[in-house]
């Protein structure tokens, strides 16, 4: 049973979110004026702040089980520096084909300037709104990772999720590592909103 703080920071997640969804689909012209006040408290008292999405592929290894795992998605209405943060694992859009979503790890935002290990290579700045992302496995090349050493920066509303749970199979799982802003802000709705069992059905492996 989680404590009534947890709550009460959960409850004021959910707002946020709540309210990020109204105005986005407000401003995108999905909905009148008169309708945002609905989507809001809709979102609010139905909705929930993390989806179930399956991932399988070597280069989140050793974070991500390569042969396939469920994990926990807490949803980002809209990803920017003040609610993603560099060393977060997260799910976006392929930059190459948007129907499909990739799990990387965020390793530079806005800003920060890029060295590439290769004396040829120009070092640049990530404009605003760019990040950069990179595989965990180590053991891949650039190539076989598909990261942005592949596809260069990408843009942090390409930024859906990020991933705070991971389930390999029933009697393995546990949190991801990510940065510790990333697991403070999402301690709250994990512990609202994990359900072993769900996961568990869930799981293709």
């Amino acid at each position: 049973m989680a404590s009534l703080s947890t709550w009460c920071r959960y409850m004021a997640h959910r707002l946020e979110y709540s309210i990020s969804i109204g105005l986005k689909n407000y401003k995108g012209g999905n909905i009148t004026d008169k309708e945002v006040n609905h989507v809001i408290w809709k979102n609010l008292l139905q909705g929930r702040l993390t989806y179930l999405h399956w991932n399988k592929g070597e280069e989140m290894a050793p974070t991500l089980d390569g042969k396939g795992a469920t994990l926990l998605v807490r949803k980002l209405p809209k990803a920017d520096p003040t609610r993603v943060f560099v060393g977060d694992v997260v799910v976006l859009k392929d930059p190459e084909k948007q129907s499909n979503h990739l799990v990387r790890r965020l390793a530079a935002i806005e800003g920060y300037e890029m060295v590439s290990t290769n004396e040829k290579d120009e070092p640049f700045d990530l404009e605003e709104d760019q990040c950069w992302v990179l595989s965990d496995n180590q053991n891949l090349k650039p190539k076989e990772a598909y990261d942005s050493r592949i596809f260069g920066p990408v843009q942090m509303t390409d930024i859906v999720g990020r991933v705070i749970y991971c389930l390999r199979s029933a009697v393995d799982h546990g949190p991801v590592q990510n940065s510790h802003f990333g697991m403070q802000r999402d301690s709250s709705v994990l512990a609202m909103e994990l359900d072993i069992d769900e996961m568990a059905r869930s799981n293709k492996a």
